[in-house]
């Protein structure tokens, strides 16, 4: 139940840049318990809502049903044609994981955006913690990725806080700023 409630806060901030209604939020836990009984009902484990869909849709800020609909039916048809689920397993592993390094990266900030509601995190801002985060978490995680890379690279981005600072400092620098009355 507090998974479903930090994600829907989180959809509900990030991709619709408002806060969650006590209506919705009511309603997303009757949903997640009611699909809980039916997983009962067939013997299996209780469900939960899908973290990663959180960070991807602060990324794209789609919140429509139709969309989500229009995916969910892809994942079944890839379900029921092995030739179509194949197609799609033949993404480059780099390519998914650039992909889920940033997705992973939006949930964090999707959370960082809840504590800080005072003030208005720009696209710009959430860009560059997200890209500073995956690649401190991701290179201190998986440090084999740099084998082939240059020793002195290696020595500084095995550390996961120089990495993220460096990541910072240059993508701060790189990515124009936001112009004000645009």
């Amino acid at each position: 139940m507090v998974e479903t409630i930090g994600d829907n806060t989180g959809i509900a901030v990030g991709g619709l840049g408002r806060d969650i209604t006590e209506k919705e939020l009511e309603g997303a836990v009757h949903a997640d318990g009611v699909g809980s009984m039916i997983a009962a009902f067939f013997g299996v484990l209780p469900t939960t809502s899908f973290s990663q869909n959180v960070g991807l849709i602060g990324m794209t800020k789609v919140v429509n049903r139709f969309t989500i609909g229009m995916g969910a039916g892809f994942l079944v048809l890839c379900s029921f044609f092995p030739k179509l689920g194949a197609i799609v397993s033949t993404i480059p592993n780099p390519v998914l994981g650039g992909g889920m390094l940033l997705m992973f990266s939006m949930i964090t900030i999707s959370g960082l955006n809840l504590i800080y509601q005072n003030g208005k995190i720009t696209e710009r801002d959430i860009i560059i913690i997200a890209a500073s985060l995956g690649i401190a978490f991701g290179l201190s995680h998986v440090p084999h990725v740099m084998q082939h890379l240059p020793n002195w690279f290696q020595n500084i981005f095995k550390q996961a806080i120089v990495g993220a600072f460096i990541t910072s400092i240059l993508l701060n620098i790189v990515l124009p700023k936001e112009k004000e009355g645009v």
